[in-house]
């Protein structure tokens, strides 16, 4: 059972969570995202202890189509973004995680 957050992004992104006490991060300067964002992210997609990976929003776009295809319909771990104002929501994240709109009427 998966039970560890992870965070990926910027080591200014990552610190945050690193003091509140997230132990699984990868730092990717913002000079080399293009370069190894795929793989840091593909590295904690795949890493069983991870149930929830955070990122940030705009890190979707420099990802590859397939990583950003795996990042959008992961359900373990549950991918969650933050900031930006991108279209995938915390709605739409919870639905895909659970499997139902809680919303829903």
């Amino acid at each position: 059972m998966s039970q560890e957050i992870a965070v990926a992004g910027s080591p200014e992104f990552t610190t945050g969570f690193r003091l509140a006490g997230v132990r699984k991060f990868a730092n990717v300067p913002a000079d080399e995202k293009s370069d190894r964002l795929d793989d840091a992210v593909s590295g904690l997609l795949d890493d069983a202890d991870v149930g929830i990976l955070v990122m940030h929003e705009t890190d979707l776009e420099h990802l590859s189509r397939d990583v950003r295809e795996r990042v959008e319909t992961s359900v373990e771990p549950v991918v969650v973004t933050v900031g930006g104002t991108g279209s995938s929501g915390l709605r739409e994240q919870i639905r895909r995680a659970i499997g139902i709109d809680l919303m829903d009427e």
